[in-house]
């Protein structure tokens, strides 16, 4: 199988989270290696397959179908450098999507393209998006969650997951930094389980994080309708009219965009004058 030279970091899943540091050389070109990590993945793909019979990640070598065949493309746009992260169902998940600010309980496995095992949770673990590399707050949206069975002991299981591969470029991973034993520029493989997903609500205003930026925006850590320093999802208050947001939705639907108090197309709680 793929998965050859098993090790287990003794942190074990802290690898996952975004703590690496800017990168710190001036003259690093980020938008080549982006061009340089597709080249690496394409080439992965192209000479690697999924072996149905076990879910793993296997080196062609009789005319298997190459997993260049099978996955799927996620363009995404960071520090205006296009990124493609690239990524393979093999189930979707029957419950919610994820957004990128919602928590994930997982298991997985991640190595790099030579196949080294850096990283491997069996046991679930509820993860923050807002707190991993970028090739995880983006590649989970692309799965579902299952169903939670629940035993006679009160214990659980998870039916019906979502499961699969992420294929990341090292921008969306570590970039020139690397962290712990994954070296600099590394593109990046994680095989996925997406047991559950927890709506996230930052601030306990009442309002889910993913509504209080814009559709389709990137900026939620810096979104600030009342420009108090705050951004939306970690501000309770966020028009800074002195009523907390979760009391601006009038008429108790759940819904706090369709009030608006003085009818200038601005939901109350994003107004400061309603």
């Amino acid at each position: 199988m793929k998965f050859k030279n098993l090790f287990f970091i003794l942190a074990v899943s802290a690898v996952i989270f975004s703590c690496k540091k800017d990168d710190d050389n001036a003259s690093f070109d980020a938008a080549k290696q982006a061009l340089e990590d597709d080249v690496a993945l394409i080439k992965y793909l192209q000479t690697h397959y999924l072996k149905e019979s076990d879910g793993g990640i296997w080196t062609i070598k009789n005319g298997e179908i190459p997993l260049m065949e099978q996955v799927e493309v996620q363009n995404i746009t960071k520090n205006e450098i296009s990124y493609k992260l690239y990524f393979l169902k093999l189930t979707e998940g029957v419950s919610i999507a994820p957004k990128r600010v919602d928590s994930v309980l997982t298991t997985y496995t991640g190595m790099l393209l030579d196949s080294t095992v850096f990283d491997s949770r069996s046991t679930m673990l509820w993860m923050p998006l807002t707190g991993v590399i970028d090739g995880w707050a983006y590649g989970f949206t692309n799965f579902k969650g299952g169903t939670k069975i629940l035993n006679s002991d009160e214990s659980f299981y998870y039916e019906n997951t979502g499961k699969g591969y992420l294929f990341i470029p090292s921008g969306l991973a570590y970039g020139n930094s690397g962290q712990s034993v994954i070296p600099p520029n590394s593109p990046l493989v994680f095989q996925i389980n997406l047991l559950d997903v927890n709506i996230a609500d930052h601030d306990n205003d009442g309002v889910a994080t993913y509504l209080e930026f814009p559709i389709g925006s990137d900026d939620y850590k810096t979104f600030d309708t009342d420009k108090d320093g705050i951004p939306n999802y970690l501000d309770a208050d966020d028009d800074g009219d002195g009523k907390l947001t979760r009391i601006e939705d009038t008429n108790n639907n759940g819904n706090w965009f369709d009030d608006d108090a003085d009818g200038d197309g601005i939901p109350d709680f994003l107004d400061k004058d309603s």
